[in-house]
């Protein structure tokens, strides 16, 4: 689970990391109220969507000579010009792509003088297991060049969980940033109290950029971008409150709902797979066989027909999808009660698109007995080599 900038810097305040004054604006009059409220004479606005690049940004619906999704303003006119033009228009970035986001969160912050801009991350490294540091000098909007270009310039180390963040953590953030003196302390205290607000959220990722030092010689977060381990938010009930659903895709939404584990993808095959191994060889022998998969769908161990129901309905919610292939293993769930839930779920949706279904494991041969019974033009596969083959040929038959 993702939140919005605003979001994460006053979460970041809670754990006494320092961050910028601002207010969130849901209209025009709210976001020029909020610069009321700040000291000035330096404002920025900042479009809230879930995604990067925001200053590089483009709005479809303005000139192309018009500024991005963060503006810098000087009086409260400026502040409306800035937050009319971006309120309710569609930004695009090199992380939307082309369809881009529209805007519908504004976050008018105090302007700070800038002296120099680095790069701070947390995440899980999967390799170890670890909470890791990512941290560079070149901080700013070009991180990702930096990244293709020199990675040299990022240095990246891990906690030992067993220790926890130790003083030593924070003397190497300092050095990786070449910080010295009371500028290197606020750095030692800064990386501690973001990696307590990482373990203490079940955050997935806190990057921070850029991580500034202003003029006066203070340290100072001025965007971040926090996500979250989805399957420990129970854990966090103030947390879910700070989820934006108008910033996920509709399918994947109406997926988490039935604790289905939905991804779009840009293909024509819809796949319906228990298990994100099996989910993930059903993908690439699509692929194999000439085609692209629609989607990554895992129903799960537990599948029943309201499941597999809800997951036929989202598949053919894509209008790109032009087959669906079925690939289960039955082993906690009986593949004859599998079975039973495709069968009425293709009624139920009335099914027009070729469908292929591999069925293994517990009860196998009941389950193949009610497919081939149910009446509907269902297609057998003996093996996940045969269903690809199969919902190809079908697809291109119908095509």
């Amino acid at each position: 689970m993702n939140i919005h900038e605003y979001q994460a810097k006053e979460l970041l305040a809670k754990f006494g990391v320092p961050v910028p004054a601002g207010f969130a604006a849901l209209s025009v009059e709210e976001a020029v109220e909020a610069s009321k409220k700040l000291p000035g004479p330096l404002y920025v606005v900042k479009a809230q969507i879930h995604a990067g690049g925001r200053g590089k940004g483009k709005f479809k619906e303005l000139p192309a000579e018009a500024k991005g999704g963060v503006r810098l303003a000087k009086t409260e006119d400026e502040v409306r010009h800035a937050a009319t033009e971006m309120l309710g228009n569609t930004l695009v970035t090199i992380q939307t792509g082309a369809a881009g986001k529209q805007v519908n969160r504004l976050y008018v912050t105090d302007g700070v003088d800038i002296a120099k801009e680095f790069y701070l991350a947390l995440l899980v490294d999967r390799a170890t297991g670890r909470v890791a540091f990512v941290v560079s000098t070149e901080g700013g909007m070009d991180i990702e060049t930096v990244a293709h270009d020199t990675p040299e310039k990022i240095h990246t180390f891990d906690v030992d969980p067993a220790t926890g963040f130790m003083p030593h953590h924070g003397r190497a953030v300092a050095n990786a940033l070449g910080l010295e003196g009371d500028l290197a302390k606020q750095a030692q205290s800064l990386a501690g109290k973001v990696y307590d607000t990482f373990l203490g959220t079940d955050a997935s990722q806190i990057e921070i950029n850029p991580l500034a030092v202003t003029d006066d010689g203070k340290l100072m977060v001025l965007d971040a971008k926090v996500g979250f381990d989805s399957n420990a938010m129970y854990r966090h009930k103030d947390l879910m409150e700070l989820r934006d659903e108008t910033e996920e895709d509709p399918m994947e939404l109406e997926a988490s709902k039935y604790d289905l584990a939905y991804i779009k993808l840009d293909g024509d095959i819809g796949c319906m797979v228990n298990g994100a191994g099996l989910a993930m060889a059903t993908m690439d022998i699509i692929k194999l066989n000439g085609m692209f998969p629609a989607n990554f769908l895992d129903v799960g161990g537990g599948a029943n027909k309201e499941k597999v129901t809800a997951a036929f309905k989202i598949i053919l919610a894509d209008p790109a999808v032009k087959g669906i292939l079925v690939n289960i293993f039955g082993g906690i769930m009986k593949c004859d009660i599998i079975a039973e839930g495709i069968v009425a779920a293709a009624k139920e949706v009335n099914l027009s698109v070729p469908l292929v279904v591999r069925l293994e494991g517990t009860n196998v041969q009941a389950g193949k007995d009610i497919l081939a019974n149910s009446g509907l033009a269902i297609v057998p596969a003996n093996d996940l080599g045969d269903a690809a083959k199969k919902i190809v040929a079908e697809v291109q038959k119908a095509a």
